[in-house]
């Protein structure tokens, strides 16, 4: 992985204007700190106290000690595998801003919510349970510490992908409710489309209104797949 994660950042590093970062597994955020320079590093998870008696957990306060300067947190596999509640999110995200991490909020529908209509209203409730809220969360959101992540969970890993309208309309939905939340504020916070980005559709999803950037998943795991999505970030060409 480290082979790969270093051809990513020599490709980063070509492009200053575009902000790349990779979310290796806890074992691996030590050694990817000191293998690279041009990317940003974070945890795919992090508990929500920062110390105590939580055997197998990993704390804030422990992935900025690992080099993590960033978190993702409430991704669908986390909210279904482990029963993940938008309270517990919130938990989350509050523990890790005052750590001092970045956090990218995950939300997003199943395909039966999609189906049904309910697509906007799911992830209207799971931002507004989701979010941190209070004084803290307003100055993060401000210092562009706070970034939102749509993947549709019936897109992650399945080569399917969200038609550009529908991302640009829940985008769209998504910056209404951070409006509500963080008033002004909510400016500076990205919103990121995450499922089956890959080389062929990251330019047009890239270039859709509303999206600020991309959760990859499956195509960050080389260099060969994701090179092509960071160059589409940077120039609009895939």
């Amino acid at each position: 992985m480290l082979a790969e994660a270093r051809a990513i950042d020599r490709a980063a590093g070509r492009y200053p204007d575009v902000q790349v970062a990779l979310a290796p597994p806890f074992t691996l955020i030590g050694a990817l700190r000191e293998a690279i320079t041009a990317m940003g590093v974070g945890g795919q998870d992090c508990h929500a106290q920062a110390k105590g008696a939580h055997t197998g957990d990993v704390s804030g306060a422990m992935l900025i000690d690992a080099g993590a300067d960033f978190v993702i947190l409430g991704h669908s596999e986390r909210r279904k595998d482990h029963g993940e509640s938008d309270e517990l999110v919130r938990s989350k995200a509050e523990a890790a801003l005052a750590a001092g991490l970045t956090i990218i909020v995950c939300v997003g529908e199943t395909l039966d919510q999609r189906d049904a209509g309910d697509a906007v209203a799911i992830v209207s409730s799971q931002i507004d349970g989701s979010l941190p809220v209070g004084e803290v969360a307003n100055e993060a959101a401000a210092a562009g510490k706070i970034a939102v992540a749509y993947e549709p969970v019936w897109a992650i890993g399945t080569g399917r992908v969200a038609a550009v309208e529908d991302v640009v309309a829940m985008h769209a939905a998504i910056s209404e409710r951070l409006t509500g939340i963080y008033g002004d504020a909510a400016d500076k916070v990205r919103i990121l489309y995450g499922g089956s980005v890959n080389a062929g559709n990251a330019s047009e999803l890239l270039a859709a209104p509303g999206v600020s950037g991309a959760l990859v998943g499956g195509a960050s795991l080389t260099s060969d797949a994701f090179l092509p999505i960071i160059a589409a970030a940077g120039t609009g060409e895939a």
